[in-house]
C-alpha cells in the first residue's frame, strides 16, 4: 500500500518544513512496525520549492492470517483461499490507516512544537493513492471528500488495460488536493474515509472505535452530508456501535447550533435508578432449547455426550419426565466437578439411581450407550479435529442409534456482533471449526442421509437477519419406518458396515 503528501513552499516557507510537521527528517528512510505490517516513510524529493513524503505499507496477508491463527473458520475452501489470496498488500484500506494514525500520531492530533504556525496554518496539499479500494466508485469518492473542501481526481482502474471489455474493477486511483486544509485535518481525513471507501475492517471494531471516530472526525464529521454513511460503514454496520455514535453525533450538531457544550444539553434526562433487565444468558437459553426439544421428542432416557461439568444433568434431573440420564465426557476431571454441582454423594437413593457419570470418547462406539430414547452433542462437535468428525457420527448415529439427537454448534456467521471477539477468532481457544449455517446444514444433511435420520434446524438465541442466531441446533429424528430384528432400522445397520471402516480410518 502506497500514499504520498506532497507540498508547495516558497523560500519564507520552505516546503521542507513538512518534515517538521509529520516528525519525520527528509533526509533519513525510516521504518516502522506496525499490527498489521513494516511501514516505510522516505521522502522521494525534498527541496524547498515542492516536498513529497511518502508511506509504504508492507502488509504480509500470510503472516496476518497465521498470527490469527486462522480460528473459527474451519470447512470452507474458498473462504480459506480468500484469506491467503487478496488483496491487502496493495490496495489503500483500513490496514492503510491504522499505519497512518501509529506512525503520524503527532501530526494527526496537529502538534508541532519546531514550526506550530505551520500546523496550524492550511497548506497546499496533494495527496495521491495509487490504489484505493472504493465500494461505490468514483461517485462515492467524490461525496465523501468534496464537502470537505478537496479537489478529487477519482480515475477507475480498468480490470485489465489490454482487455477494457471487461470493464472497471473496484479500486480507484486518488488525488486529493486542497490549499484550506490543515496537515492534521487532511490526515484525519484519511483516517477515517480510508475504511469507509473499502467498507471492510480488517481488524476487530470494538466499543472503542466509537471514541476514536468521533476523534477523528471532531470539527467535520457531524455536519458531513454522509456522516450516517460514514458512521455505518467505519462502524462496520454495527447497529449498537453506530447508534450510539449517531446519538452523540447529533449532541454535537445541538451543541453547535445552540453555541453550548454537549455536556450543558445532555443533561435533560436523570440517571436511570432501576436496573435494566439483565439478558438471558446464551448457555441457559442453549439448555432451554435442549430440553423443548427432548419433551417434543416424547424422550425419557437420554445421554448428555460431552457433558462438561454437568450443567445440562442439573436441568434434566429437576424434571421427573427424565427418568434415566447418562452423563458422559472424555476428561475425568470434567465429571469430578460433575459430581460435585450435583451432589452425587448427598442426593437420595431414588434420585441418585436417575444418573449415571461415565467417563468415555465419543469417537469410539461404546454398548453402554445404547437403548437410549434420545442424545444431547451441546457444543461438542466443534472440540473435535474435522478428521475425527466420522467417528463420532459413527459412534453415536450409526452404533448407539439413539431416536432422537440433538446437537448444538456454535454459528460463526453471528460472531462479528461479539464485541470482545477478536476478528478471525473462534469464541473458545479449545474450538477446532465453527460452522456457518450452510456448513452446519450440509453437514447435517449428509449425516442424516447417511443413517437414516430426518433433520431439522432451529435458532438458539437471538436470531439476527444478517447474521443469524449465535447457536445453532440440529435436531435429528431416526426413520423408525423399516426395522430389522434387532431393532436398527434397515437403512442405517445397512449402512453401518461401511461406515464402520471409514469412522476406523479416521
Amino acid at each position: 500500500m502506497f500514499l504520498t503528501i506532497s507540498t508547495r513552499g516558497t523560500a519564507a516557507t520552505p516546503a521542507t518544513d513538512l518534515g517538521f510537521l509529520l516528525h519525520k527528517n527528509p533526509g533519513n528512510a525510516q521504518t516502522f512496525s506496525t499490527s498489521h505490517g513494516t511501514a516505510h516513510v522516505f521522502y522521494p524529493e525534498a527541496e524547498v520549492e515542492r516536498c513529497t513524503a511518502a508511506l509504504l505499507l508492507e502488509v504480509d496477508p500470510i503472516a496476518l492470517i497465521r498470527r490469527g491463527k486462522g480460528k473459527g473458520r474451519g470447512g470452507a475452501p474458498d473462504a480459506a483461499l480468500g484469506q491467503y489470496v487478496n488483496d491487502r498488500p496493495y490496495a489503500a484500506s483500513s490496514l492503510l490507516a491504522v499505519a497512518l494514525s501509529a506512525v503520524f500520531s503527532t501530526a494527526l492530533r496537529g502538534v508541532c512544537k519546531a514550526r506550530p504556525e505551520r500546523a496550524a496554518a492550511p497548506l497546499p496539499l496533494r495527496i495521491e493513492v495509487p490504489a484505493v479500494a472504493a465500494k461505490g466508485g468514483p461517485d462515492l469518492v467524490r461525496a465523501l471528500f468534496a464537502p470537505l473542501g478537496w479537489d478529487v481526481t477519482a480515475e477507475p482502474v480498468a480490470l485489465d488495460p489490454q482487455f477494457p471489455d471487461w470493464g472497471d474493477s473496484r479500486y480507484v486511483r486518488l488525488v486529493l488536493e486542497s490549499e484550506r486544509l490543515t496537515l492534521a485535518e487532511a490526515l484525519r481525513h484519511l483516517y477515517v474515509l480510508l475504511p469507509v471507501l473499502d467498507d471492510a475492517k480488517h481488524y476487530w471494531v470494538s466499543p472503542d472505535e466509537v471514541d476514536k471516530l468521533l476523534r477523528a472526525g471532531e470539527g467535520w464529521l457531524p455536519g458531513h452530508p454522509e456522516h450516517r454513511l460514514i458512521t455505518n460503514r467505519y462502524l462496520s454496520r454495527r447497529w449498537s456501535l453506530t447508534r450510539q455514535a449517531m446519538e452523540r453525533l447529533e449532541l454535537v450538531r445541538l451543541a453547535e447550533t445552540d453555541d453550548s457544550e454537549v455536556e450543558d444539553i445532555d443533561n435533560a434526562v436523570e440517571t436511570e435508578t432501576e436496573a435494566e433487565p439483565r439478558p438471558t444468558p446464551l448457555a441457559v437459553q442453549r439448555r432451554e432449547a435442549v430440553l423443548a426439544g427432548l419433551r417434543e421428542a416424547g424422550a425419557t432416557r437420554v445421554l448428555d455426550l460431552g457433558c462438561g461439568e454437568g450443567h445440562l444433568v442439573r436441568e434434566l434431573l429437576r424434571d421427573t419426565r427424565f427418568t434415566e440420564i447418562t452423563a458422559v465426557d472424555v476428561s475425568a476431571r470434567a465429571l469430578a466437578i460433575a459430581a460435585r454441582r450435583l451432589k452425587l454423594e448427598r442426593m437420595g437413593e431414588r434420585q441418585a439411581s436417575r444418573v449415571r457419570l461415565l467417563q468415555g470418547s465419543l469417537t469410539y462406539t461404546d454398548k453402554r450407550l445404547t437403548g437410549y430414547d434420545a442424545a444431547v452433542l451441546s457444543e461438542v462437535i466443534e472440540h473435535l479435529d474435522l478428521p475425527r468428525l466420522p467417528a463420532l457420527e459413527y459412534a453415536v448415529f450409526g452404533a448407539a442409534r439413539p431416536r432422537t439427537v440433538l446437537v448444538t454448534t456454535p454459528n460463526v456467521e453471528y460472531n462479528v456482533r461479539w464485541e470482545t471477539l477478536p476478528a478471525g477468532h473462534a469464541r473458545h481457544g479449545d474450538h477446532r471449526f465453527e460452522w456457518t449455517r450452510a456448513e452446519f446444514a450440509a453437514w447435517a444433511a449428509a449425516v442424516a442421509e447417511r443413517y437414516g435420520y430426518t433433520v431439522e434446524f432451529r435458532p438458539v438465541g437471538p436470531d439476527d437477519p444478517e447474521v443469524g442466531p449465535p447457536t445453532q441446533m440440529a435436531v435429528f429424528h431416526r426413520d423408525t419406518t423399516e426395522q430389522d430384528t434387532t431393532g436398527q432400522d434397515k437403512a442405517g445397520h445397512d449402512k453401518a458396515g461401511q461406515d464402520k471402516k471409514e469412522a476406523k480410518a479416521a
